[in-house]
């Protein structure tokens, strides 16, 4: 197994990107502690590992850059809003999920688009090889716009979206909810049911560490620890995982 050990307690290396996307995670301060769901639920998870306790080491990495680092070796998984699609299981193995969310558009506040047949012509962005580009692709007569190879890229799609070099973009209902809130510059425009599901992704075969993670996520799920977490971070959205508690 790849991650770290010592003759106390292990070190988990999880992949994320260092950007300001709450309620999931806010940029980190210092480049190593973070704030969120993300990070507390991971925290949680890996305290709860049946092998011992287990402390977060997070790798702050480019979006497209997770996945291979996890696949080198360079971490032990991606714990960063992984939707569980089949291009990414033929890369990584996933754990069970501990999120599941739908997407979102946002527009600019005085746009009048509110749904999907309303947005031809329209530049419309999203993360490259994600599941909201997935989405984006069934806009009919949009043109596309691919986003990654930043730090920040939820930041670059708010900016390209103020300045009017895209017309709007696809992201997580999750992190749209705030945006829309509090910043009058854009508007939710639409919500798409998807019920994606986000898991961890381990290194293909290092199937010792996936039921680690497996055991505990099914654990902070059942005694309700993993529902707290997220009616904490995210107390508009329902908690979406049958917990025993």
């Amino acid at each position: 197994m790849s991650e770290r050990t010592d003759s106390r307690i292990r070190t988990i290396r999880l992949a994320c990107i260092d950007s300001e996307a709450l309620p999931l995670f806010a940029k980190s301060a210092d480049g190593r502690t973070r704030t969120g769901y993300e990070p507390e639920a991971a925290e949680l998870v890996l305290s709860r590992f049946p092998g011992g306790p287990a402390t977060v080491e997070w790798v702050m990495l480019p979006w497209e850059d997770m996945i291979p680092a996890v696949r080198r070796g360079d971490a032990d998984a991606v714990w960063c809003g992984q939707g569980m699609t089949p291009e990414r299981a033929a890369l990584v193995d996933f754990t069970s999920p501990y999120a599941v969310f739908n997407e979102t558009l946002v527009v600019r506040a005085d746009d009048p688009a509110r749904a999907a047949d309303q947005l031809t012509g329209y530049r419309i962005g999203a993360i490259a090889n994600s599941t909201n580009m997935r989405l984006a692709e069934t806009f009919p007569g949009v043109d596309l716009v691919s986003f990654g190879a930043s730090d920040d890229v939820f930041g670059d799609m708010i900016e390209a979206t103020r300045s009017g070099e895209i017309d709007g973009f696809v992201d997580d209902d999750v992190v749209m909810i705030p945006l829309g809130q509090e910043d009058p510059d854009f508007v939710e425009a639409f919500t798409v049911q998807t019920g994606n599901r986000w898991g961890v992704g381990v290194a293909p075969g290092a199937d010792a560490l996936r039921a680690e993670f497996d055991a505990a996520l099914a654990e902070t799920v059942a005694d309700g620890s993993l529902a707290a977490v997220w009616r904490r971070w995210m107390p508009l959205l329902p908690f979406p995982l049958q917990t025993g508690a």
